[in-house]
């Protein structure tokens, strides 16, 4: 388990160190992201996560093959995000994923994604701000975001002082995230 968490580290730190090289602005998001925030607060209630989640802006893509094959990634196009590979044999599960800035991922989602500005530096990357990474979990609102939420809500990252900021279908989620703690 240790190798596992390890390994997805220097996956985040390498890709990191790739963008900053080219110049290219980005955010972490995701698992990742959600630990740092957590981490900050009670180490032992991070949660692990398999994959790299990457906010760019979509005119900055063109640049991000060439960066992060320099690093050693495989870039491949599947059906739904851009990914980078450790190998070409790597799984999918295991890669950095692409997720583009200002844009909705699904056309009936609520909200779009927030700009890489809605970020902040952390050791070794670039990380989403608290509000940005609240606002992109409660717009995807899968289960492993519902569970990433809980997390921020159990070390008091978030609570109900954040309703009155989010727009009224945002409000509704994390309402009823509140209102559930335990699922």
């Amino acid at each position: 388990m240790a190798n596992a968490v390890e390994t997805v580290g220097v996956r985040l730190l390498r890709a990191a160190a790739a963008l900053d090289a080219a110049r290219i602005p980005y955010a972490i998001a995701g698992g990742n992201a959600v630990a740092l925030w957590v981490s900050r607060i009670h180490e032992a209630a991070v949660r692990a996560t398999r994959d790299v989640d990457v906010l760019v802006r979509r005119a900055d893509f063109p640049l991000v093959p060439q960066a992060l094959e320099g690093a050693g990634f495989t870039y491949q196009h599947a059906a739904g995000p851009d990914i980078f590979l450790d190998a070409p044999d790597a799984s999918a599960r295991d890669a950095v994923h692409l997720i583009f800035a200002s844009e909705k991922v699904r056309p009936h989602e609520y909200a779009a994604n927030p700009d890489v500005t809605e970020s902040e530096p952390a050791p070794g990357y670039i990380v989403l701000s608290l509000s940005a990474l609240v606002r992109i979990k409660l717009t995807a609102f899968r289960d492993k975001d519902r569970t990433h939420l809980r997390d921020l809500i159990d070390v008091s990252l978030i609570d109900s002082t954040w309703l009155s900021g989010l727009i009224p279908p945002l409000a509704v989620r994390l309402r009823s995230l509140l209102d559930t703690p335990d699922g």
